[in-house]
């Protein structure tokens, strides 16, 4: 189990050492800053404004398409083998990049957007013993930060004390699993001691060893040394990134994790690879049979023979039967894709008008993903209900309260409720 940014950060290569145990020290940012663990600051867009053009090109190229489409053209730049003009080519290729690169443009200021909305989140941070409203993006690994009710959690921390009897936290976890029943978790009773006092807080000095950063949500080992002695840590202990601390007043936790090719197109260039080869072919046994013929009327250079003629020529057929990669095909998707993500936008039957809340497609290739769903999981009644109960009606002393159109028979004493579902 571990931070998401963190987690993320190893996939891309953030931390090059693959991390084995983390071993941090709770108010000593100079003792963990030595191991450079990755910092609280989330990122989720590929590209800046100095990036943007090299990287996206790079991104757009490693697709074979675009890729075989920039071959053709650099063939058609060569006059012994291109009967076409340059432009026949060029002029789609660049229509395609161009609008690609503004709709990958497009979703990378999302998110820049989103981002920069999660990191500049504000915190109280525990530094040279008082507490200071610092950003999320500021939060280092081994510092003890205060959260109160309704807060999202800063990082992945370790409880230490909360405002509840034996300092318990409610927490709830739809952010991570869906689920939106709250959990339990409880601090060791040895740091619930400090409870809220600063004085307390700024003294500990406790260490923490556990596992690295990892995607498990409900498996977590570690261990605390406090005072020379070593106190066991599981899962109940940690409260996860992406959580929202509910009916608790307040509590402090320490920080210990901060933040392929398509079969149908390799088909479709091994069938056009097949024809140009057998026509090459046709090509070298036409030239040693018949092609000494027709010198007078076709005339070639000294020194061509038959195989540089077949060479060339094959060359020559990729070009002229290039059609069977469509790259209007690529252009008219690219057109599809953006227009769809708009549609889904301006759908007023996914408008929600309590919260004013559109929908919002964050990718212009969500309608792509959403088409493979073909189930859709209930893990239980109060996911359709949202757990809400409705007054339906009730019978006191005989007289009915509640719906009146009803023509059932009067029921007993009594009060009756339904889901809103």
């Amino acid at each position: 189990m571990g931070s998401v940014a963190s987690y993320f950060g190893q996939l891309c290569g953030k931390e090059k050492k693959q991390e084995e145990e983390r071993h941090l020290r709770a108010n000593d940012r100079p003792f963990n800053l030595s191991y450079h663990y990755a910092n609280n600051a989330i990122k989720t867009s590929k590209y800046n404004i100095f990036t943007f053009l090299p990287l996206n090109l790079f991104e757009q190229f490693r697709r074979l398409a675009n890729a075989y489409f920039l071959f053709l053209f650099i063939l058609q730049l060569i006059p012994q083998i291109s009967s076409l003009s340059w432009f026949t080519t060029a002029v789609p290729l660049i229509l395609v990049l161009a609008i690609t690169a503004v709709k990958d443009a497009s979703d990378d200021i999302n998110r820049h957007k989103s981002d920069n909305q999660v990191n500049n989140r504000r915190v109280n941070v525990l530094i040279d013993g008082e507490l200071r409203n610092e950003k999320w993006m500021n939060v280092q690994v081994g510092d003890i930060i205060k959260l109160e009710n309704n807060q999202f959690v800063t990082a992945d921390l370790l409880l230490l004390s909360s405002s509840e009897p034996l300092n318990l936290v409610y927490v709830e976890t739809a952010e991570l699993d869906g689920e939106t029943n709250l959990k339990v978790k409880q601090a060791l009773t040895v740091t619930g001691d400090m409870g809220d006092s600063i004085e307390a807080l700024a003294g500990f000095t406790g260490e923490v060893r556990c596992e690295p950063p990892n995607n498990r949500l409900d498996k977590f080992k570690g261990s605390l040394t406090l005072d020379g002695q070593t106190y066991a840590l599981d899962n109940d202990k940690v409260l996860l990134r992406g959580c929202t601390l509910r009916n608790t007043e307040w509590c402090f936790g320490l920080v210990i994790f901060g933040g392929k090719l398509f079969p149908q197109e390799l088909l479709i260039f091994g069938f056009l690879a097949s024809m140009c080869t057998v026509l090459a072919i046709g090509n070298a046994i036409w030239e040693v049979n018949e092609g000494s013929v027709f010198t007078v009327f076709l005339p070639r250079e000294s020194g061509a023979g038959a195989g540089l003629s077949a060479f060339l020529s094959f060359w020559s057929y990729v070009i002229i039967l290039n059609t069977v990669v469509p790259i209007s095909l690529y252009v008219s998707v690219e057109i599809i894709r953006l227009g769809n993500s708009f549609y889904i936008d301006w759908d007023r039957k996914m408008y929600y008008p309590k919260s004013d809340t559109p929908a919002q497609a964050r990718t212009t290739t969500l309608n792509e993903e959403l088409g493979q769903i073909k189930y859709i999981f209930s893990d239980k009644t109060g996911t359709l209900t949202q757990n809400i109960m409705t007054f339906n009606k009730c019978s006191i002393n005989g007289k009915a309260y509640g719906e009146q159109n009803c023509a059932c028979k009067r029921p007993a004493d009594g009060l009756f409720l339904e889901p809103a579902g």
